[in-house]
């Protein structure tokens, strides 16, 4: 079966928009054209699965280009695609610590203000430290990440 692109992009959940800009990145090599519109095949949603997946998860467009351009290598380039794919799951994972490290933080302050809205008044927590169950020194090694 064929699908336009519209249909694709309400599959998918993306913008046509979006699916023009991969094309026009390079990273729809796989796509068809009859008459000058793309046509996309059922074979082709794998591909957009994990093209989408690597953009969501903060790959540069650059490194996305490569591992398509190594995918239609073959064989051959199993190894380092799979360095790739290993390199932006380490990413993703530091993301995901570092999320739930500032959700830490947050459930401390609902805490907070749900104890202080309570007593009427935050003197409530005076003489208590901000956040006993952080480590501070965390997100001064985030935000120095950050900053270089």
């Amino acid at each position: 079966m064929t699908y336009t692109i519209s249909e694709v992009a309400e599959k998918m959940g993306v913008s046509v928009h979006t699916l023009r800009f991969y094309d026009k990145e390079g990273l729809l090599p796989f796509v068809d054209r009859v008459n000058g519109r793309r046509v996309f095949k059922d074979s082709d949603f794998s591909w957009l699965r994990i093209l989408n997946c690597l953009k969501n998860t903060g790959m540069p467009l650059k490194e996305i280009r490569r591992y398509i351009e190594l995918c239609q290598t073959g064989d051959e380039s199993l190894k380092e695609r799979q360095e790739i794919i290993l390199r932006q799951k380490e990413s993703l994972e530091e993301q995901i610590r570092f999320l739930q490290y500032n959700l830490k933080e947050l459930d401390y302050k609902v805490w907070y203000y749900e104890t202080a809205v309570a007593a009427g008044t935050e003197r409530i927590h005076e003489g208590r430290p901000c956040n006993p169950t952080m480590e501070p020194d965390l997100v001064l090694e985030k935000e120095e990440e950050v900053n270089q």
